[in-house]
């Protein structure tokens, strides 16, 4: 049998902040927190889940590897507001100018993808 996705893991000075901006996005909610890392998941705590690690540096270059995100239920732009509203904010790690997607990053710069359709076009 294969490995499965079990953990993605993102570093952060701020581990609260973090947390609670992707339990924002994903809408999902913290399940397990100690002094080093915050667990958060779906309700049902279905895999993968993310651990926020505590870590003392911030990000220094680009990620190798990043999340991508699709809207469900609304539309592309709807979800651009609302991601902005909690607080990502648009980077250019080099993307083409006619992408159709959007980078944006987290509170403290680690990039992510806004793809252009959503969950209900494919």
């Amino acid at each position: 049998m294969p490995s499965r996705l079990a953990v993605i893991v993102i570093d952060a000075v701020q581990p609260h902040l973090i947390a609670d901006f992707w339990c924002a996005v994903l809408g999902w909610q913290i399940v397990e927190e100690d002094s080093e890392v915050i667990t958060i998941a779906a309700a049902d705590r279905s895999w993968p889940t993310i651990d926020v690690a505590a870590v003392p540096e911030g990000k220094v270059i680009n990620n190798r590897l990043h999340l991508d995100l699709r809207a469900d239920g609304v539309s592309t732009a709807e979800e651009l507001d609302r991601l902005l509203a909690l607080g990502a904010r648009p980077v250019d790690v080099g993307q083409p100018s006619d992408a159709t997607w959007v980078v944006l990053a987290d509170p403290e710069g680690n990039e992510f993808c806004l793809l252009s359709r959503p969950v209900q076009e494919l």
